[in-house]
């Protein structure tokens, strides 16, 4: 079994929400990287957070969905190390449309993110981890949503169909890699308490609270424990998995 801890611990989308809490998370077993679009200072605040607790860490700019600026950051972190975790956290919900308001606008930019950027990173992941390529083997966890599997009607449709593609790469991709040293798994948070989720209204998200069997919203920590097991050794014959983190829903 391969101790993914030998390596640098990757995590796109990671200045804020769950992207952070994993880079948090995982900075106590691994040096951490974090890849970021726009918020500059955000990623400098988890790098500062992580470097104070006695961690390593670095923040890297990149749009995960254009493939020169993810090469370059991918490039820089391999610099400082292998890899040996990938977690595809970076993500976009597109705003909120019934499909029937939809624009190819709203599509692109969910699919190009979501859904090309997740592959492209994975690639890149694969590329270096691979036993088969001269790496040391890996483990890469692609963030999924609840939402593949409820559908997010009347919201998010568009998002939740980019998830169910993260789902079927995750279950493909396991299988392709697992004689090459890299377990590939998925975690499908429901309803956290994140900063997408602050921006409804009281009285929306009081009914969606309502609906979650435990009955409450998940935390950023919570999702990041899951990742981080599931990048672990601890996890070491799991592959294929998609870990539903929804409080019952």
């Amino acid at each position: 079994m391969t101790d993914t801890r030998r390596g640098i611990f990757l995590v796109t989308g990671g200045s804020r929400g769950i992207g952070a809490a994993c880079a948090l998370r995982a900075a106590r077993d691994w040096p951490v990287a974090i890849f970021y679009r726009e918020r500059t200072e955000e990623a400098r605040q988890v790098v500062s957070a992580i470097e104070g607790a006695g961690g390593t860490a670095m923040a890297v700019q990149a749009d995960v969905g254009d493939e020169a600026s993810l090469m370059r950051a991918f490039e820089t972190v391999d610099k400082a190390g292998p890899l040996a975790v990938l977690v595809n956290n970076a993500g976009v919900t597109g705003g909120v449309s019934r499909v029937d308001a939809v624009t190819a606008d709203m599509l692109q930019e969910v699919y190009r993110i979501n859904v090309i950027g997740a592959f492209l990173a994975a690639r890149e992941a694969v590329r270096r981890m691979s036993t088969r390529q001269g790496g040391q083997g890996g483990a890469i966890v692609n963030m999924s949503s609840g939402a593949s599997v409820l559908g997010s009607p009347n919201n998010w449709v568009h998002y939740a169909a980019s998830k169910g593609a993260i789902d079927t790469m995750t279950i493909g991709l396991s299988k392709e890699v697992a004689a090459d040293g890299i377990r590939v798994n998925a975690v499908r948070p429901g309803l956290v308490d994140t900063e997408i989720q602050r921006r409804r209204s009281a009285e929306q998200l009081q009914k969606m609270v309502g609906a979650v069997p435990m009955g409450r919203m998940g935390t950023a920590e919570e999702i990041a424990e899951a990742v981080v097991w599931l990048a672990s050794p601890a996890a070491g014959y799991v592959t294929g998995c998609l870990l539903d983190a929804r409080g019952g829903l």
